[in-house]
């Protein structure tokens, strides 16, 4: 059974080389790598380009250019990732693997590890910790083919939020999700507080148009799950403190995005 791991980028020139070597580099399956490219202005598509099975030059975001990759995919399973992860040498096996022996299975999640440079980023350690079996939080990434065709693939209206979207669509055919149990690693760099604020206030707008459609749906933004491990938080008082402000942050960034959205007419807008 192959699997299609399909990656989007925009200027990622600093992640790409190791993400895509972490897929050349899969154990015990077969792995076909596709990236779509949108229009990087870096070293980005000269990189991918020579490691990439299939490069391709789409956009407008990525969930357009995730549904332009399943397109040109030729495998049972498609699988998305983010240009800034790192994969573990036996995640597709492992993905292949829950498939093969359980057809009843659909859609699959791989959970997430963070690494990265600087106090922050050790938060932000701590923080993906915590949500490691929410249900909330985790959303598939491997999906059968015929499975992600029939759910209708990435709504292309969300560049926000677009994740939760599919899990929804997923869940609502009643289609049963497993998970593996090795890691995809995300490479966060070194973390700004500004640089986190304007990336949440850029989401607000989307996250705003999913609410408007899920009311329902607002613990995927809240998160309680952060707190269902308090232990974990006393044991690390000096990055669980980092972690409340970096989350402040990036609250109120996402706030932001979610009312300029609104004040403007844009959320809605599709219907």
């Amino acid at each position: 059974m192959k699997i299609s791991a399909i990656v989007p980028t925009r200027n990622s020139e600093r992640t790409i080389a190791s993400c895509l070597e972490s897929l050349r580099g899969q154990q015990g399956c077969e792995v076909e790598v596709i990236v779509i490219d949108n229009n990087s202005s870096d070293d980005t598509a000269r990189i991918a380009s020579k490691l990439a099975d299939i490069f391709i030059n789409a956009g407008p975001e990525r969930s357009a250019q995730r549904n332009r990759g399943a397109a040109a995919a030729t495998g049972e399973i498609v699988f998305f990732i983010d240009s800034d992860m790192v994969l573990e040498p036996m995640v597709c096996a492992d993905i292949v693997d829950v498939f093969t022996r359980q057809p009843e299975i659909g859609a699959v999640i791989v959970p997430e590890r963070s690494f990265g440079e600087g106090y922050l980023a050790s938060c932000r350690v701590l923080e993906k910790s915590l949500y490691v079996g929410d249900s909330d939080v985790e959303a598939p990434r491997a999906f059968r083919r015929e499975l992600f065709d029939q759910i209708g693939g990435w709504d292309e209206t969300l560049t926000a939020a677009e994740d939760w979207d599919l899990a929804d669509r997923t869940r609502a055919l009643n289609v049963k999700i497993d998970r593996v149990y090795s890691w995809i690693w995300h490479d966060e760099g070194r973390i700004s507080l500004l640089a986190q604020y304007k990336k949440k206030q850029y989401y607000g707008r989307w996250v705003a148009e999913y609410l408007h459609r899920h009311p329902e749906a607002r613990s995927h933004v809240s998160r309680p799950g952060v707190m269902s491990k308090p232990g974990a938080l006393l044991r690390q008082p000096v990055k669980t403190g980092g972690m409340v402000v970096l989350k402040t942050f990036e609250v109120a960034g996402l706030v932001k995005g979610m009312r300029d959205a609104k004040r403007s007419g844009l959320v809605g807008a599709d219907e």
